[in-house]
């Protein structure tokens, strides 16, 4: 049996789940900043990916497995401890933006920082946009 993705895009407001899940004033202007940067980058209106993923932009994706589905192109998580940044597309690892990007730790899909003001805004943004421009070029 195919497996289900768990995080797709829903219609629960973005502005509702930042005023009700986010309580943390600077957390709350980071994610309201983060959302109008990563709407100007990617052209896209930002929307809920599953209860707590602001995202930008999708594209369908099938792998030789068969598995397929429907992600966002780069998107964030305001969580409790620190954000989650999906701007890392796989072959998109690119090591010269990683290392101007700032103080954060890097996971598997993901950048997990604790406040805006750690990044180096315009190696997010570069890192964004080749994020796309990758997503783009093998998903079209």
């Amino acid at each position: 049996m195919a497996a289900i993705n768990k995080t797709t895009e829903t219609k629960a407001s973005v502005i509702d789940f930042i005023n009700s899940f986010v309580d943390n004033g600077q957390k709350k202007q980071d994610s309201l900043c983060l959302i109008e940067l990563m709407k100007k980058w990617s052209g896209f209106e930002p929307k809920m990916w599953g209860p707590t993923i602001i995202g930008f932009g999708s594209y369908h994706y099938k792998y030789a497995s068969g598995h397929e589905g429907d992600a966002m192109i780069i998107g964030f998580s305001p969580r409790k401890a620190e954000f989650s940044l999906y701007v890392l597309a796989a072959g998109n690892d690119d090591k010269k933006l990683l290392d101007k990007l700032g103080k954060y730790k890097k996971g598997k899909a993901c950048i997990y920082f604790k406040k805006l003001s750690d990044l180096n805004l315009d190696a997010l943004e570069k890192l964004s946009k080749a994020t796309i421009k990758y997503i783009n070029e093998n998903h079209g």
